[in-house]
């Protein structure tokens, strides 16, 4: 376990958990709490519950594709209400507060807008203020770029702050708030016998969170692991240990399956009788890559007549654009029918025990077998087995593989 000697820590707050008055009522005293225990607190919040959907949608209601430059700037004011707020809750119980913008704090990233990357932070200020007693409260997801514009560091951006922040402050852990408790075997609301995990290495969280589970976004768990800066999920609803997200404890035997997720939101394409020949999955995949479209799962199947099918996943958001680029693509050297294919889940498995345990897949496909569910295709990695199914037999097959694992033990 990664322990600091700091008596600090930063902890992020969702929008679930600033929904209302009565939530920044409620995280205020959250925040005194810690601060009572004898810890300094550095605080980062997001926009309160749908207010960034709603700026979104004002936005397209004038314009379909708004500028870049005064998108991120209408979305990103969202978590200056929410900073505000919280300041105001802190004051109203004596303590001193200050609300920091990403320019007031000097939160400085690179020029994309949209999916902006921290390039650096000023913390000068904010240390002054710590030592004075002062609580920061910081807006999460919002930077400045070179030009001084307002930038948005994409999905998850205000996890990404905090952990930034956290870095740059050398705090002893950051805590991130939400609606809940923790991270799971596997979606409580998919299999009731889910169980909260009190602790998990970056490696597995990384594979869960890029593999479909909601709790932390994918980004923030690898600034975390990059700079090793342990993480903490926590309920704002509610006092529970949470579960510390840290570097792998080698002095402890690992759980052989820590993790089962289950994505809904994947599409299946397959190029049929494409020639088998040198530099085909190339001329197949680079159009797709220079579009932006990210490919999972890929086989190749080839036939004796020497031509093979190409299989591949995608998001569903993006498979119509894919499956248009392939069939213009197959005019080029003769392949055949692209089929979209929507109805179909990928499960997956997650654990560092992999590593040093045979068997597993042998154990998740019997599994399936004997609920006949039928695996359409597999992935595989050093701690992770994919399998992609029809999105109809996805519950049964996460029950089936988390009692198999027997992960509610």
């Amino acid at each position: 376990m990664c322990i600091r000697d700091s008596n600090l820590v930063v902890q992020k707050y969702g929008g679930t958990s600033v929904a209302n008055t009565e939530r920044f009522q409620a995280v205020a005293d959250i925040v005194v709490d810690s601060i009572n225990d004898g810890v300094n607190v550095a605080v980062v919040v997001s926009a309160m519950a749908g207010e960034t959907q709603r700026l979104i949608d004002l936005a397209k209601e004038i314009q379909a594709e708004p500028d870049p430059r005064e998108f991120d700037a209408l979305v990103s004011s969202g978590e200056q209400v929410s900073a505000a707020l919280l300041a105001i809750a802190l004051k109203e119980r004596n303590f001193l507060s200050k609300s920091y913008t990403a320019h007031q704090l000097g939160l400085k990233t690179d020029n994309v807008h949209g999916k902006a990357r921290i390039n650096s932070i000023n913390i000068d200020s904010l240390k002054k203020d710590i030592e004075s007693g002062i609580v920061p409260v910081i807006t999460g997801f919002q930077g400045i770029n070179t030009q001084g514009d307002i930038t948005t560091l994409g999905r998850g951006g205000s996890d990404t702050t905090a952990v930034a922040l956290a870095v740059a402050l050398d705090a002893k852990e950051c805590q991130i708030y939400t609606d809940v408790d923790g991270v799971y075997t596997t979606d409580p609301n998919v299999y009731k016998k889910a169980k909260k995990i009190d602790e998990i290495c970056f490696e597995e969280m990384l594979e869960l969170s890029s593999l479909g589970a909601k709790v932390l976004q994918i980004r923030s768990v690898e600034f975390a692991s990059k700079y090793q800066m342990p993480l903490r999920v926590l309920s704002s609803f509610n006092k529970s240990g949470g579960t510390l997200i840290t570097k792998e404890d080698n002095s402890l035997e690992s759980a052989v399956i820590s993790g089962i997720t289950c994505s809904n939101d994947d599409s299946k394409i397959i190029l049929r009788n494409v020639p088998d020949t040198p530099g085909i999955a190339a001329k197949i995949l680079s159009p797709i890559s220079e579009a932006g479209i990210d490919v999972d799962v890929i086989v190749q199947n080839v036939g004796s007549d020497k031509s093979t099918d190409f299989t591949f996943t995608v998001k569903n958001d993006l498979s119509e654009k894919a499956a248009k680029i392939l069939k213009d693509l197959t005019e080029g050297f003769g392949g055949g029918e692209v089929e979209l294919v929507k109805d179909v889940s990928k499960v997956s498995v997650v654990g560092v025990g992999m590593k040093s345990h045979a068997g597993v897949a042998a154990q998740m496909f019997g599994a399936l077998a004997n609920k006949k569910i039928n695996i359409d295709m597999i992935s595989t990695s050093e701690i992770k087995i994919s399998v992609v199914v029809a999105k109809d037999k996805a519950k049964e097959a996460v029950i089936a593989l988390h009692d198999e694992f027997e992960l509610d033990k």
